[in-house]
């Protein structure tokens, strides 16, 4: 078979249609895995006894750790975000005795309006709790649900609902309720990705999902839609090739991406999905062995 140039793009075998895999995370992220869930279980499938840690270092959404967990692909999930916002949410769901039922309830009983929103946007709560409620109804009604400064609130929206239009309270409160039922399985820990990744180097049962900020490709998509969206992607790609274990990084398909890649003679590979928009769109996989994911 005729082998592929490093600059040539793969054709996707198969396309993943986002709306066939089930949606456990309370955020609407930007850049979201959902499209990979079905790739994480293939990948996943090929250990037996199956890994000791999945850790997600750049949890976000945390589609994958979530899906891991509830699928009981890995014995315990870790989470860890920088984020101030998007870790109290997390905090409130997973470690906080109590707090996933609180902001459940508090999100069914919220009379989301233009006036309640843009009161609880301009408030600036203490409380852990607090914060995790604003930061639903932030991601809920801001653009493309962007908690970065700057996303503006939803006008239009869907059929003209403007910022109703991604408000489903009791499928949020069936999702966190769900996560906590889960909860034993997975630990949270609000820090820093590259210093949990340094942490768990050297162990050789931990596999990492690595999904950073897209800042290493001349779009810098990441710039507007994370805070802390300012990494060193050489040094990522330094620390994943001193891995124990195994790992698997999702990037923009760029040439700076596949350079680094090609530095640390990591595999690439392109996987195609269908958003929600029914768009096919492709993003790159990468890791040290990706032959379970068949050939190029």
């Amino acid at each position: 078979m005729e082998q592929l140039g490093f600059w040539e793009v793969e054709v996707p075998r198969k396309v993943v249609n986002v709306a066939s895999v089930p949606q456990r995370s309370p955020f609407r992220y930007p850049g979201g895995k959902t499209w990979l869930v079905p790739r994480i279980r293939q990948w996943l499938a090929g250990y037996f006894p199956k890994p000791r840690f999945f850790i997600e270092p750049f949890a976000g959404g945390a589609i994958a750790g979530l899906t891991v967990a509830f699928e009981n692909l890995a014995e315990t999930v870790l989470l860890v975000e920088k984020d101030e916002q998007v870790a109290a949410v997390w905090d409130t769901v997973i470690v906080d005795d109590g707090g996933a039922e609180w902001l459940a309830n508090e999100i069914v009983n919220f009379n989301l309006n233009l006036k309640t929103a843009k009161d609880l946007i301009l408030s600036r709560p203490k409380l852990t709790r607090k914060i995790a409620f604003k930061t639903i109804i932030q991601n809920r009604i801001n653009h493309g649900g962007i908690l970065a400064d700057g996303a503006g609130l939803l006008k239009n929206g869907e059929n003209g609902k403007g910022i109703l239009s991604r408000w489903y309270p009791q499928t949020l409160k069936r999702r966190i309720l769900d996560i906590s039922g889960v909860k034993e399985q997975i630990r949270f820990r609000r820090g820093d990705g590259f210093q949990t990744i340094k942490k768990y180097l050297y162990n050789p049962n931990v596999v990492f999902f690595i999904d950073p900020p897209y800042t290493a490709s001349k779009k810098k998509a990441g710039t507007r839609l994370y805070k802390y969206h300012q990494i060193n992607h050489e040094k990522l790609f330094e620390l994943m090739s001193k891995v124990n274990g195994d790992f698997l990084m999702t990037y923009d398909d760029a040439d700076e991406v596949r350079s680094l890649a090609l530095k640390y003679r990591f595999e690439t590979r392109l996987v195609a999905m269908n958003n929600t928009h029914h768009a096919t769109m492709t993003e790159l996989v990468i890791g040290r062995d990706l032959s379970w994911l068949g050939r190029r």
